[in-house]
């Protein structure tokens, strides 16, 4: 079974090809912005045109515009192949990318999210501590924060707030889709924005996501 992955949920955007856990090919570029212009023709650039029996997106936390770019690309790729869709979340293959980097069963991860603040969310023997990834100012997540190893977008500045761990920078990357496990795939994928929209309507309500 071919798989096509799509990550456009940080200031990454990476795309992979896989047959079974086997990477085909793949390709990961750090934008910041412009996944939108992007994305289609790295998906095109792979072998067949990408084309795959399923197609696993991530979900996010991460940026509200780069979830939307990856989750549109996917429906349509979804109905134009009649393929089966998956969601995965940012956190989740961060803390694999990490667990099989440095071979450490306990990792904390911090995401840049918006208005200064990191999503976090802890792992630890391959599974979720914490049920989603939250929106913390920084020093209410060096509070929490406690595993020897911090990875993510956010690492480095997390440890450095806490004083003590290792960090390692990580940006979930579509090439290393086999390392999660079935269990962290999502057959009904919505995004997962982590913190309320900031948007208000007129009358302080909140607009919807």
């Amino acid at each position: 079974m071919r798989t096509l992955v799509i990550d456009t949920a940080t200031e990454a955007c990476s795309v992979a090809l896989f047959d079974d856990d086997a990477l085909v090919a793949g390709e990961f570029r750090m934008l910041g912005r412009g996944h939108a212009e992007q994305l289609v023709p790295m998906i095109a650039a792979l072998p067949g045109r990408g084309r795959a029996d399923r197609i696993a997106v991530n979900t996010g936390p991460g940026s509200f515009t780069g979830i939307r770019v990856g989750l549109a690309a996917a429906r349509a790729l979804q109905l134009a192949w009649g393929a089966k869709l998956y969601g995965y979340g940012s956190g989740a293959l961060v803390a694999a990318m990490a667990r099989a980097d440095e071979d450490e069963a306990e990792v904390d991860i911090a995401m840049t999210a918006g208005h200064g603040e990191w999503f976090f969310q802890r792992f630890a023997d391959g599974r979720a501590l914490d049920e989603e990834m939250t929106s913390l100012a920084p020093s209410a997540a060096a509070a929490v924060s406690h595993a020897p190893l911090v990875a993510g977008t956010q690492a480095e500045a997390l440890v450095a707030a806490r004083g003590t761990g290792r960090a390692v920078a990580l940006w979930p990357d579509a090439r290393r889709f086999a390392l999660l496990a079935s269990a962290e795939l999502d057959d009904d994928p919505h995004p997962a924005y982590g913190r309320a929209p900031d948007v208000r309507l007129p009358g302080g309500a909140a607009a919807a996501a």
